[in-house]
């Protein structure tokens, strides 16, 4: 129940948020901004949904410890490469 409950409030803050942001980023009249707001949410929704069920992607709460550590580390070396790009230049 918590679990469904959140959902819906999760998506009723998306929609605020695109209604907001896109219409008044947009300069859109209110009509066009909920409009653009009632199509983007589930848009949005359903190509996260897509996203998250993708094979290969782990959840945090199921890696492993040393995939976590692996993945830091590919992080900062990686960091680190740019840095040193950067100063080179």
């Amino acid at each position: 129940m918590r679990h469904k409950l959140k959902q819906f409030l999760l998506v009723i803050c998306l929609f605020l948020f695109l209604l907001v942001v896109v219409g008044g980023g947009l300069h859109l009249n209110p009509t066009g901004a909920l409009l653009a707001a009632a199509t983007g949410t589930p848009l949005i929704v359903h190509v996260f949904n897509r996203w998250s069920r993708r094979p290969g992607i782990q959840d945090w709460h199921t890696a492993s410890e040393s995939s976590r550590r692996t993945l830091i580390a590919g992080m900062n070396e990686s960091c680190t490469l740019e840095s040193k790009d950067i100063v080179r230049q």
